[in-house]
């Protein structure tokens, strides 16, 4: 009985041997993409230094042994999108200049948008406005003219398509003069050299 038993353990280790080099390792990522976008599907079944196709010919030889995954790893997933850091309002561009122009017209604010008519990352803090017409980083003085505040806004976007409206201020530049709450307001502008 002791030999029956020692030649039935030889037979399922030696069987399980010659299974494990036939179906190669347990992973579903037999070759690197490189080789699998090239020619026919290849499975993971190798024979000496070949691999074969699911077609049954032989596929390039692989140098580079098949990665094999520990038993711990998991699929990564993917990395979380950057976040914002809240910034806080900038001071408004400095002061000075003459007037090159002036006028009145509705403005109003806006918080959002990724970036500006000139490129940069739109920032609700900075104290720039959009304007249909002037050059970018134009200096205009905007004025309240229910309270008579006022601020220095640099030009960097394009709008607002709104009529009556000539200015559309970051959230920081409206808050310097108005409250948020009152949404539109009508203003004194002075374009400043």
């Amino acid at each position: 009985m002791p030999v029956i038993a020692a030649v039935t353990i030889a037979g399922v280790v030696l069987g399980a041997s010659v299974a494990a080099m036939t179906l190669g390792p347990a992973t579903d990522n037999p070759t690197p993409s490189a080789h699998r976008a090239a020619g026919p599907s290849v499975t993971a079944s190798r024979f000496g230094d070949e691999r074969v196709s699911r077609s049954g010919l032989r596929a390039d030889p692989d140098p580079s042994p098949s990665p094999s995954a520990s038993p711990s790893s998991a699929p990564s997933s993917p990395a979380p999108p950057p976040t914002k850091k809240p910034t806080t309002p900038q001071s408004p561009p400095s002061g000075g200049g003459s007037v090159v122009s002036s006028g009145t017209c509705g403005a109003s604010y806006y918080s959002d948008g990724q970036r500006t008519a000139n490129g940069e990352i739109f920032d609700p803090n900075a104290f720039t406005a959009a304007h249909r017409t002037l050059p970018f980083n134009t200096r205009v003085r905007v004025t309240n003219a229910a309270n008579g505040k006022s601020t220095i806004v640099r030009i960097n976007d394009r709008g607002p398509f709104v009529s009556g409206r000539c200015l559309d201020l970051t959230r920081a530049a409206f808050a310097a003069i108005a409250s948020l709450n009152a949404g539109v307001i009508t203003v004194k502008y002075e374009v400043l050299s």
